[in-house]
């Protein structure tokens, strides 16, 4: 059996949230994500420096590291010091 204090309750809850808005649609200048996935990229940036290339000089980049895919090489002492950090990160990781 429900009290009095229940039913009010009830009747109570519902005006004090009245004042928010909830809406389930995005706002309208939002672009479908339907239209995004369809929309043909014109621009595009270099993975190499982040630098903005254009679809043509992004389409030679792309043929240019499709030829080449080996990364370039570092120096052997910087190389060396990668090495240790990794070692000392695997040290840390099992002696805390």
């Amino acid at each position: 059996m429900i009290n009095i204090s229940s039913r009010m309750l009830f009747f109570i809850l519902p005006v004090m949230f009245s004042h928010l808005s909830v809406s389930a649609l995005p706002p309208p200048e939002d672009t479908p994500e339907e239209v995004l996935a369809t929309e043909i990229i014109i621009e595009a940036k270099s993975p190499e420096d982040n630098q903005p290339l254009t679809a043509e000089e992004y389409a030679l980049l792309k043929e240019e590291i499709a030829k080449n895919p080996f990364p370039p090489q570092i120096n052997s002492e910087l190389r060396h010091k990668i090495f240790l950090l990794r070692i000392l990160k695997l040290i840390r990781s099992i002696v805390p």
